[in-house]
């Protein structure tokens, strides 16, 4: 072996160990995450608390750079440190709010997101009853004296579902539900349970191991005080809270859920129907098209049912995917035409509505792009 190798597996040694030595830190940092923790716990504080998160980040971004780090490496580091951390929670105890232990009904609680909310609100010292469809000869002792039902059945019997628990329920009981759908779904708990009423929205699927840093969509109701503790419990769980309008979410949510779910169906019919395979199709792709792919393929590896009923879940959505559609054949005209010119002229309006956050995009989704790489490539 020559001088050139020795001095190659001495570098290659100490590599070694220095990574032994990280392994070892990163060890002794979760040691004391978790009394943290169970600090918090104790104390009733939040898992999760914004500002401390990014005023850490920031000052190691600034720590990194004096030590000559790249700082952005850095902070995704540590994000994916704090990550592990608020992982590490997702089977022990929460935190419960100051209101104490709550009678809490989930209606199809059984189903995905019901059994989530059901764990975490147990795990926070909740009494959790279940009511799923083969309950309901029992339903009027179930709702008996429940603090709070929460309708998480599938969108297409939401409202038959409602309809049929509103008499039952007590008049101090808080009626919420789970729903993409807010308009009509709150005005139905509204029509049938005098009581508090809210509806809820979680932006997110039942596959996360904990809803720290999720986000809570919040549609008011009816008296917000009686179920305040209810949206204090969101927070102490490390939700991200946000109250909006019923019709502002539901537009929203025709676009977010029901058209961009209808265009990855445009988009893997047309893989099928030409025979491109997913496969092929990844082996030729560049990141940004990989990362498409994926977000496409995903959605078909779920029930179809689930997202037939999100498509279809309104008239008013329905109308915007003909729109939609009808929008697409008058860009169609333009290849129809071979007509550059209006192409670019189409971009070029579309450009200036995107204004500012066309950079952000730009932005965000090179990170993107670069972290798949780096992880898929």
């Amino acid at each position: 072996m020559n001088q050139n190798q020795d001095s190659l597996n001495l570098f290659r040694n100490r590599i070694d160990e220095i990574d032994d030595e990280i392994l070892r830190l990163l060890r002794e940092r979760n040691e004391t995450v978790k009394q943290v923790i169970s600090t918090k716990i104790q104390n009733k504080l939040p898992i999760f608390i914004p500002d401390r998160e990014d005023e850490k980040i920031e000052n190691f971004r600034t720590r990194a750079l004096e030590r000559g780090i790249d700082s952005d490496w850095a902070e995704d580091f540590l994000r994916m440190i704090m990550s592990s951390s608020r992982a590490y929670q997702s089977g022990k105890t929460f935190p419960q709010t100051s209101a104490g232990s709550k009678n809490i009904l989930l209606v199809g609680g059984r189903g995905g997101m019901g059994s989530l909310y059901a764990r975490i609100a147990e795990l926070s010292g909740h009494r959790i009853s279940i009511l799923d469809k083969d309950d309901w000869d029992t339903a009027g002792e179930l709702v008996s004296g429940k603090d709070l039902v929460i309708i998480t059945v599938p969108i297409n019997v939401t409202q038959d579902t409602i309809e049929r628990i509103g008499p039952l329920l007590d008049r101090e009981t808080i009626l919420a539900d789970f729903t993409s759908n807010k308009t009509h779904i709150l005005d139905a708990m509204m029509n049938v349970h005098k009581g508090p009423v809210v509806a809820l929205h979680p932006m997110h699927g039942p596959d996360v191991a904990n809803v720290s840093r999720q986000l809570m969509m919040v549609c008011h109701g009816r008296y917000k005080k009686a179920y305040d503790w209810l949206l204090e419990q969101f927070r102490l769980w490390g939700l991200r809270i946000k109250v909006v309008d019923p019709e502002q979410h539901d537009r929203a949510m025709h676009l977010i859920q029901g058209l961009r779910h209808f265009v990855a169906l445009l988009h893997g019919s047309f893989m099928r129907e030409f025979d491109l395979k997913p496969e092929d199709m990844a082996d030729f792709s560049s990141p940004i098209y990989r990362a498409e792919l994926m977000m496409t393929g995903r959605i078909f590896a779920q029930d179809a049912e689930l997202y037939a009923d999100i498509v279809f879940s309104t008239f008013e959505r329905r109308t915007l995917l003909i729109e939609f559609l009808e929008h697409h054949k008058k860009l169609a005209v333009l290849v129809m035409n071979n007509d550059r010119k209006g192409f670019i002229r189409e971009f070029n309006k579309i450009s200036q509505f995107f204004g500012d956050f066309a950079e952000q995009a730009l932005a965000e989704s090179s990170y993107m792009i670069n972290r798949l790489a780096d992880r898929f490539g």
